[in-house]
């Protein structure tokens, strides 16, 4: 077990210490729905296996049957993934299309209840099963992950520490998730609720302040069998063990590209901001646990309607000036790495409303739950199918 481990962390060190900067990855995961109802229905084997060989090679499997993920190849620019992240909704909707299928892409599906979906047959899940049980088998969410690459482990592990800070605000901007099992729950992220509060190892991690301690506690975790591979570690920013990474794992699934497309640019210029601090001596915004997962609640329960605390100002501010001024941070590095014009789409959702908001109000003007539903899944459609038309308004 020692050999192994020594041998595993090795590996880990030289993919971080050969990392590019910046370099990132865009993951979406999206429900599979039964045109008719748009319950959630089994068919991931189905769609993975018939899709096209460049669209099979990006789809993974997740927690459910009911559930893909489609993934961009990693590039040194955001305007390149930006295109792959187009280019992956454009040919996987049509594939769901010509299969008989729906996608959806919130947070949470609205009325599907758990009970009824089952856990996808891989070695890893049905781990995952057998460890978690109850746990796992509440888990219908779906997420949007950004991984970006941090040369070297100490500023991987001091990047993760700081980016802790902004996990309440990246989850306001992103927040998708107001309805679950027939429930207008009030939350604007249900999924983070369903998640994040559930899952063992999960939400905000603690502050490592350096590698050695990051690898000592999974060497602790692995020797005393309270997990067998790093992805059981589910922290809402993690050091990606496999890819080199930081991978930022927060927001909701976003119902349109331009949203996720958005979201995923803030925080890329982010890691850039604080790449940046760190190279040039300058203190991160590193808070304690407890200051974080207080703006977290707030940013669950309120996301955008809310607000956030500025803790080294001591005082309150609007959830939407406190992303604002997450992109001010940004903004410098928008014309070297690709961020324009998607930075300008985390105004536009401050403006006119990201999905929880759009959800609830179309709720509250008397529309169902299912037919707010049926609204997000025929954005997401058209928008995606016609992927170089401006089409960012929403149904909903």
């Amino acid at each position: 077990m020692t050999t192994d481990l020594s041998a595993y962390f090795e590996e880990v060190e030289a993919r971080f210490e050969n990392a590019h900067d910046l370099d990132l990855g865009l993951e979406e995961e999206f429900q599979i729905l039964d045109p008719e109802t748009l319950a959630l229905t089994g068919a991931f084997e189905e769609l993975r296996d018939s899709a096209a060989p460049r669209l099979r090679q990006r789809i993974a499997g997740e927690l459910l049957t009911s559930e893909i993920e489609v993934s961009t190849p990693r590039t040194l620019h955001f305007g390149q993934a930006a295109k792959q992240l187009l280019l992956n909704r454009a040919e996987l909707f049509a594939h769901a299309d010509d299969r008989g299928y729906a996608l959806g892409c919130t947070g949470t599906h609205p009325f599907s209840g758990w009970k009824d979906q089952e856990i996808i047959d891989t070695p890893h899940y049905r781990l995952v099963e057998e460890r978690l049980k109850y746990v796992a088998w509440r888990n219908n969410t779906w997420a949007a992950h950004v991984h970006v690459g941090v040369r070297g482990l100490d500023r991987a592990v001091a990047v993760c520490d700081a980016l802790r800070t902004y996990l309440p605000h990246l989850l306001a901007l992103s927040a998708n998730s107001p309805f679950i099992e027939d429930v207008w729950t009030e939350l604007h992220s249900v999924r983070t609720q369903t998640f994040v509060r559930m899952f063992p190892r999960c939400g905000i991690p603690d502050v490592f302040g350096s590698w050695a301690a990051h690898r000592s506690f999974y060497e602790e975790l692995m020797a005393t069998d309270c997990i067998q591979e790093f992805t059981q570690i589910w922290w809402s920013v993690r050091p990606h063990h496999r890819f080199g990474t930081v991978e930022v794992r927060i927001c909701d699934a976003q119902t349109e590209a331009w949203q996720s497309l958005a979201i995923s640019s803030l925080t890329v210029g982010l890691i850039a901001h604080l790449t940046q601090l760190y190279d040039e001596g300058r203190p991160l915004p590193v808070l304690a646990t407890r200051y974080v997962e207080e703006n977290l609640w707030r940013a669950i329960r309120h996301g955008l309607d809310g607000r956030l605390v500025d803790w080294a100002a001591g005082e309150e501010s609007s959830a939407g000036d406190a992303v604002r001024r997450l992109l001010e941070l940004a903004a410098p590095f928008a014309d070297a790495i690709g961020l324009n014009p998607h930075l300008e789409g985390v105004e536009r959702m401050l403006r006119d409303g990201n999905g929880a908001q759009r959800q609830t109000r179309a709720h509250r003007e008397g529309r169902t739950l299912r037919e707010v539903f049926a609204g997000t899944v025929e954005a997401a459609r058209r928008s995606s199918l016609a992927p170089a038309r401006d089409d960012q308004g929403g149904a909903v």
